[in-house]
């Protein structure tokens, strides 16, 4: 079955102004995300990862390009309507967690469902419970960030992230503060919600979390240069994809 097209950028540039010049961070970014995909973005330091990312989902404004969502240009967007993609038919989860530090993990993940009004508030609560079970959080859910793990607080973004059923879960660098144990359980989950149905957009350097995409992008420059494409993810074929991935990133000079 062909895919479906569920977001596509062409020609995204981003510069910003510094020392009496220009600075160009992308470079003409051409970048189609598909419904049901996996998709990471690879690249060194400073390679424009982060930056593509903020732009596609609209948390930052590209200078120039178009980034197509639903038939509308995200580029053009009013702000107040950019607002309302994000918070409904976008998800977001980040290096640090920013949960709110006096609320319970469970209204962490409540009042971003709330907000949305996509359910009644009986329904948002059913959902967050379920999150909570899936997540394996369901014995702390009354607890504060501050009495969690690093790990129990990453799966608690992550809830957030999709408690209103977004179309598009965009997530930078989720792994990078983590542990290896708590990194595995993340990946996990994310991959359990891409097995779902979820549409993920990641950003990592860690080869590692690249591993449970379908598609890999490599940025150099602000430029688009190299993509893999595997199949979905298998535990069992774990040593094959870490050599795949890996000899495409060295033939990269990673």
């Amino acid at each position: 079955m062909e895919k479906q097209p569920i977001l596509t950028a062409k020609g995204v540039c981003k510069s910003f102004a510094h020392n009496g010049g220009q600075v160009h961070i992308l470079n003409g970014i051409d970048l189609t995300l598909y419904a049901g995909d996996f998709t990471v973005i690879m690249g060194a330091s400073g390679s424009g990862k982060s930056t593509l990312l903020y732009a596609l989902s609209g948390m930052d404004r590209a200078t120039a390009g178009e980034i197509n969502y639903k038939g509308s240009n995200l580029v053009q967007m009013r702000e107040k309507d950019l607002t309302a993609l994000r918070c409904g038919d976008f998800g977001f989860i980040f290096q640090q967690m920013h949960l709110v530090s006096n609320l319970s993990l469970k209204e962490n993940i409540t009042v971003p469902g709330y907000l949305s009004k996509s359910r009644t508030a009986a329904e948002t609560d059913a959902r967050a419970d379920q999150l909570l079970e899936q997540m394996g959080l369901s014995h702390i859910a009354s607890h504060l960030p501050s009495q969690c793990s690093g790990g129990e607080q990453q799966r608690c973004a992550v809830a957030r992230a999709v408690i209103h059923e977004p179309a598009l879960l965009f997530a930078d660098e989720p792994t990078g503060a983590l542990n290896k144990k708590n990194t595995v359980e993340v990946l996990d989950l994310l991959t359990a919600l891409n097995r779902g149905g979820q549409s993920i957009l990641m950003v990592t350097h860690d080869p590692r979390a690249a591993r449970r995409a379908n598609r890999v992008v490599y940025l150099s420059d602000g430029r688009i240069i190299s993509e893999l494409l595997l199949p979905p993810y298998d535990a069992a074929q774990e040593k094959q994809r870490e050599e795949q991935v890996g000899a495409w990133l060295t033939s990269l000079e990673w």
